[in-house]
């Protein structure tokens, strides 16, 4: 009982490697992986090579799978390119299967000991993060060891061996076992290791392990198209190719494993490089033979998932991807998208209030009455997926990042209640049939366009970081305010000359230009989170000019 508790600890110790790798890569070169897929698409052999790269480095197909998906889901890359680079993940996978069965024991104390002083002692800066990587690559080759030494007494166990007799080297049987491993513990790596390791340690026949290793193949497919359930169908279709290449793959290989395992045992290399060895080969054949087909596969995938019509009601979160949630960098950059959507509605907003500043149009009132339940919609999911994004030991430039996220979504959501109050009042007002004088709605159509631009000037600097467009932005706060006083100035001028119009508006006047001064506060704010992010230090030359 005790070497099976053992054996079952050692497995479990191989799962939480890879994810600690997994995770600790993504939070500190997430960013930088997500420009190198979206760089990556003018030709197919690129988009396959950088799918090798990125699944190498981060040593996970499901890792990339989530960086594609949500590329495609945007809009921002076509379907077959997406393939492409799927394609290469797993080519990835396998290059790293290969790069981890070698002999490395002596690097997992070094790993593990240099990791743990990096992380402890730097635990909020990259060095930290990197720390945390290296000691997750420590734990894995340590699991690795550890599967070996409790294999040998099980392996000579009778019950242990009528269990694994079960698996007789039927293909699509021992395919689905190895799918549904891949899918418990959410790593094809995991599964491949695993499978070799026991294979090495004789518990687990060459036939049998052939076929474990392609249902891992294939329950990382599962896998992805699980993850993108959320998805659109644009993003579920990447997954949904990529296991479809997989099924594809396990029936060519059907009928050539048992010619294969029989030559494969004349070799005379060891049972754990033997899987290993086919695992990379029978990843990179098979890829490399359906890149050409990734057009016709991305036309079968539209087929077969077409695009569904949206309905009309209240906004629903487009970019708002939970499965990001455990990798910092990706949910934060989903988190920008989503908030500079809210934006987007709030110029819509602004636009359709100039409208019944103007003309008095009922349908655009209405118009901002829904475009308000809109922002508040999509400002609710964004706080709450930043409430369940963990913050331990987040760095500290992404945890600047998450509270300007948060500050805007918060202001944004203010905004939008404020022009659906201003375009309440203009409503009412229209009612009793008052109208502005012609220098009156000239006046508010003026503060109108400043604000309008401020607004696209605030979402640039809090998008972009750049600090001369944040001191541009508080240079215009100043004008703004500067204008605002002038017209409130020129309106009282006119009730001195007993102007009837601007008489019977005064009151609405003075109060639309109180709430655009509010609103223009709110589309400033990000230029002083800016501009305190970007402030040099005190030894900073440009502080001593």
């Amino acid at each position: 009982m005790l070497t099976l508790l053992n054996l079952l600890s050692a497995i479990a110790l191989l799962v939480w490697g890879t994810h600690i790798v997994r995770t600790g890569i993504l939070r500190v070169y997430g960013s930088q992986l997500r420009r190198i897929l979206s760089h990556s698409v003018a030709r197919r052999p690129q988009a396959f090579a950088a799918g090798i790269g990125v699944t190498a480095l981060v040593q996970s197909s499901n890792a990339t799978a989530l960086l594609v998906t949500s590329f495609v889901a945007q809009g921002l890359m076509a379907l077959p390119p997406a393939l492409a680079i799927m394609l290469g993940a797993d080519v990835g996978t396998a290059l790293m299967a290969r790069v981890l069965t070698l002999d490395l024991a002596w690097l997992s104390p070094l790993l593990i000991c240099a990791g743990v002083v990096l992380f402890l002692s730097r635990k909020q800066s990259r060095a930290g993060q990197i720390g945390r990587v290296a000691i997750g690559l420590g734990l894995l080759l340590l699991a690795l060891q550890l599967i070996v030494e409790a294999a040998r007494p099980i392996a000579e166990s009778n019950s242990i061996e009528a269990l694994f007799a079960s698996l007789t080297g039927d293909l699509l049987l021992d395919a689905l076992v190895g799918a549904l491993f891949a899918i418990l513990t959410y790593s094809s790596l995991a599964a491949v290791l695993l499978t070799a390791t026991l294979a090495g340690s004789g518990m687990i026949s060459l036939p049998v392990a052939i076929g474990l290793v392609i249902g891992a193949n294939v329950g990382s497919g599962v896998l992805a198209l699980l993850s993108s359930s959320m998805q659109s169908a644009a993003g579920r279709r990447v997954a949904l190719g990529s296991l479809l290449y997989k099924l594809l793959g396990l029936l060519l290989v059907l009928p050539l494993v048992e010619p294969l395992v029989h030559w494969m045992s004349g070799l005379g290399w060891s049972a754990a490089n033997l899987v290993i060895t086919f695992h990379l080969a029978y990843n990179s054949l098979r890829c490399l033979l359906m890149l050409p087909s990734v057009g016709l596969m991305a036309r079968l995938c539209s087929l077969l998932l077409p695009e569904r019509v949206q309905d009309n009601g209240v906004a629903k979160p487009r970019h708002l991807d939970r499965a990001a949630l455990d990798t910092p960098s990706l949910a934060l950059a989903n988190a920008v998208r989503e908030t500079l959507r809210i934006g987007d509605l709030v110029e819509q907003m602004l636009a359709h209030l100039l409208e019944v500043l103007r003309a008095d149009s009922a349908e655009a009132a209405q118009q901002v009455r829904k475009l308000d339940d809109d922002v508040d919609a999509l400002y609710g999911a964004v706080k709450l997926y930043l409430a369940q994004m963990p913050r331990d030991y987040l760095p500290a430039h992404d945890s600047r990042r998450w509270a300007e996220i948060i500050e805007l979504a918060v202001n944004l959501e203010h905004a939008g209640d404020l022009i659906e109050q201003m375009a309440g009042k203009l409503d009412s007002h229209k009612r009793a049939r008052h109208h502005f004088s012609s220098d009156g709605l000239a006046e508010l159509t003026t503060l109108h366009g400043l604000l309008a631009g401020n607004l696209r000037l605030g979402l640039n600097v809090f998008l972009n970081g750049n600090r001369d467009n944040a001191r541009r932005l508080l240079e215009e706060k100043q004008r703004f305010r500067q204008e605002e006083r002038r017209l409130a100035h020129a309106h009282v001028d006119r009730l001195a000359q007993q102007v009837v119009q601007s008489i019977e508006t005064s009151a609405l006047h003075l109060e639309l230009i109180a709430d655009m001064k509010r609103l223009n506060s709110l589309f400033c704010s990000s230029a002083y989170a800016q501009l305190e992010a970007l402030a040099p230090a005190p030894g900073d030359p440009q502080t001593q000019r």
